[in-house]
């Protein structure tokens, strides 16, 4: 395992975690490809939090724009908390962190070049995530945007990303498609999200052009051909594109990005197409992926459950091709 046990602070000093000074637009990369900051290729997301308690109008807006994002959802102490305590984690990793600067900068030794990755295991028992992810404030809005009983996937995505490139174009659909397709994302950062350190981007009402890649929304990446053993599943482990920047423009539409800050939250559908932002900071960014669906519709058997198989060989499911 990544790291084991480690304890939770109750209370985290607030005045350790600062905004870094932004970055200018013009040097915005994804993928280790500069992003056009032009008004036709770059926009910024919209807040939805004026229409936060109108539920008929932010149904209709996802309808429209395929993502909700809300300024201030959270409260910044509760997020606060849960940064703190996946830090406290990973820094159980002897030499990751520069313990020249407060751990709740998260500052990354200078030898650290890449991301780190998922790290899951932050998740297990950490009582300050999960009021986040699970608690009255995100379980309220699911089921008055939903219209019934939520029920919320059992894993916890947690990405840890430092320096390097962002997370490849791609549509979650591919990874949890085996329940009801009206299931949606909320990623949610740990930390204020500068353009330097990056951050989720949204391609523009990518939703509306379902059609045009039926097949990639059709896959699953734990499928293998039963006949061919040698051939796996969707290539390039579920990405859209390796290329941000041309499948912009074959698409139209702009990246949507922001400068993220703490309790904040970025809503969406799984055929929404999204990446992420290149870190060029010495920082890392930390933030979750969760899932949430009416309890009502199928579920995805891979991410419920007291120990979810994930993406394990227990997932996977044989095809003749």
């Amino acid at each position: 395992m990544f790291f084991t046990k480690a304890s939770i602070p109750e209370s985290p000093r607030l005045a350790d975690i600062r905004l870094m000074d932004a970055t200018s637009l013009s040097s915005i990369s994804s993928c280790g490809h500069p992003l056009d900051t032009c008004g036709h290729a770059w926009g910024e997301l919209r807040d939805s939090s004026p229409i936060r308690k109108d539920t008929s109008a932010l149904r209709q807006r996802m309808r429209e724009e395929g993502h909700l994002f809300f300024r201030g959802f959270f409260p910044r102490d509760l997020i606060a908390r849960a940064r703190i305590s996946l830090l406290e984690r990973l820094a159980e990793n002897e030499g990751l962190f520069d313990r020249t600067h407060p751990l709740s900068e998260g500052v990354l030794v200078a030898e650290i070049k890449s991301p780190i990755g998922f790290t899951p295991e932050a998740a297990l028992g950490n009582t300050a995530l999960q009021r986040v992810v699970f608690g009255p404030e995100i379980q309220e809005f699911y089921t008055r945007f939903l219209g019934g009983v939520v029920r919320h996937f059992d894993y916890i995505w947690v990405r840890s990303m430092g320096p390097g490139s962002g997370t490849r174009p791609h549509c979650d659909i591919v990874y949890m498609g085996r329940g009801t397709r009206e299931l949606y994302t909320a990623w949610i950062p740990y930390g204020d999200v500068t353009y330097d350190i990056g951050g989720l981007i949204i391609l523009e009402k990518s939703h509306l052009q379902s059609d045009r890649i039926a097949k990639y929304l059709n896959s699953d990446v734990d499928t293998f051909c039963s006949n061919n053993p040698e051939r796996h599943g969707w290539k390039f482990g579920g990405a859209l594109s390796t290329n941000p920047v041309s499948l912009q423009k074959k698409f139209g539409g702009r990246w949507l990005g922001a400068e993220f800050r703490m309790g904040d939250l970025l809503t969406f559908r799984t055929d929404t197409v999204h990446a992420s932002l290149d870190n060029h900071s010495d920082r890392l960014r930390l933030s979750t992926d969760t899932r949430y669906q009416l309890a009502t519709e199928p579920v995805d058997e891979r991410w419920v459950g007291e120990n979810p198989i994930g993406h394990g060989p227990a997932g996977r499911r044989g095809l003749i091709c």
